[in-house]
């Protein structure tokens, strides 16, 4: 299989996505801070490319401008995140972005003037070949980095541009998969540079703040073996076509949101065969709703009444009320809270702690992943069947 860093993020964040994608190749209307942060890359490129002087900083801006422009022209349909479809640009907010990247470009200039760096490269394609030691199939993995450095403490450093608005901690940089894949990526170009320092920086161009990490050998193991496996459950998933759906708050931001299951409902207009059932659904989701607002309501009244009971059983000191239609009686509950790391240390070397709790799953599917190899081979052994369970959330929709 031939994949990317970005095909294997939209794997991860929703499996039905990345299908559409990059395996049906359904395309979509880009949504305009795609359509920024692409411009502002080739503006980017530019001002580090020396011909045989570097761009000064009106050089970058007009460059910035008339990609901007040729790219909002290719594009005169975006996917709007508000109107969650498809729409014409806004020209205002059109020209709001193109000034917002100036300035990001002004700032940048200032801070990071190009020749005050030595650029090894610019836009780097690379292909890493990852074998399965299991299966011995041969995998490609391909990539394009933005920018390599050799810095003056002879360090050499990858530099990622974002244009995201908002920056991860430094914990969540140090996990991640892209720059592992980066550093896989600039060995492979120059295996020499194995054993030498390598960073990796991420610039978050809006706020002209770069986060750096370093990988060591035992990491880019983790990282291959990870890769690999997500492979292996992308081609597993291939043979039965099971790729599920996976809302988020970036469904906002999705193309495939009109003819998602989780969303096409919402564009019923055109989407529903049968206009009698949809309005008996209409009629019985509407209902739905207000027995669960009464259902919620009922509870805080509830809550209320026993309120007032308790206060009333203690004026009176007594512990049973009677009323026309029954009474309320009060008992007391007494529980005990533990200490559980020593219950543990007593029940442990008896056998008796094994099972105590309540299994939850997805702990278990995340413990098995960091088994080694035969270990969860056996594990998918002991795998009697699969079971589906279909369940029902409400949320109400705001005023």
């Amino acid at each position: 299989m031939r994949t990317s860093y970005s095909a294997l993020d939209t794997y991860q964040t929703c499996p039905l996505k990345f299908k559409w994608q990059v395996l049906d190749r359904i395309k979509t209307a880009d949504t305009k801070e795609a359509i920024f942060g692409n411009a502002a890359h080739a503006a980017l490129k530019f001002m580090f490319t020396r011909s045989p002087l570097f761009p000064t900083l009106d050089e970058v801006i007009d460059a910035f401008r008339n990609i901007w422009q040729e790219k909002k022209a290719r594009s005169p349909f975006i996917w709007n995140d508000i109107a969650k479809q498809e729409t014409p640009w806004d020209e205002n907010e059109a020209e709001a972005y193109l000034e917002n990247g100036i300035s990001m470009l002004k700032k940048f200039y200032k801070e990071n003037p190009p020749w005050n760096f030595n650029v090894l490269n610019l836009e780097t394609r690379f292909d890493v070949i990852l074998e399965d030691s299991k299966t011995k199939a041969q995998h490609i993995l391909a990539g394009i980095m933005d920018r390599i450095d050799k810095n003056p403490d002879g360090s050499y450093e990858i530099i990622d541009y974002k244009t995201a608005s908002r920056m991860p901690v430094q914990e969540k940089v140090n996990q991640n998969l892209q720059m592992s894949i980066y550093h896989l990526g600039l060995i492979k170009q120059w295996p020499h540079l194995e054993n030498a320092d390598i960073k990796l920086s991420l610039y978050f161009l809006k706020h002209g703040e770069k986060i750096t990490t370093r990988r060591a050998k035992k990491d880019l193991e983790a990282t291959k073996k990870n890769i690999i496996s997500l492979i292996n459950e992308i081609q597993e998933r291939q043979k039965t076509n099971d790729f599920p759906p996976t809302p988020s708050a970036l469904c906002g931001w999705c193309g495939y949101r009109p003819i998602c299951p989780m969303w096409k409902h919402e564009y019923k207009e055109s989407q529903i065969s049968n206009p009698k059932s949809q309005k008996e659904v209409e009629e019985m989701l509407k209902e739905y709703f207000e027995l669960k607002e009464n259902n919620q309501k009922n509870t805080q009244r509830i809550g209320e009444i026993q309120q007032v009971v308790h206060q009333f059983m203690d004026k009176e000191k007594i512990e049973r009320v009677f009323g026309e239609l029954g009474y309320l009686t009060r008992s007391v509950k007494t529980a005990n809270v533990y200490n559980w790391e020593i219950v543990r240390e007593v029940l442990e070397p008896l056998g008796l702690w094994q099972g105590l709790f309540k299994i939850d799953q997805s702990k278990i599917e995340k413990l098995i992943a960091t088994l080694p190899h035969p270990a969860q081979e056996k594990i998918k052994s002991a795998v009697l069947e699969t079971k589906q369970t279909k369940m029902l959330t409400v949320t109400k929709k705001k005023n």
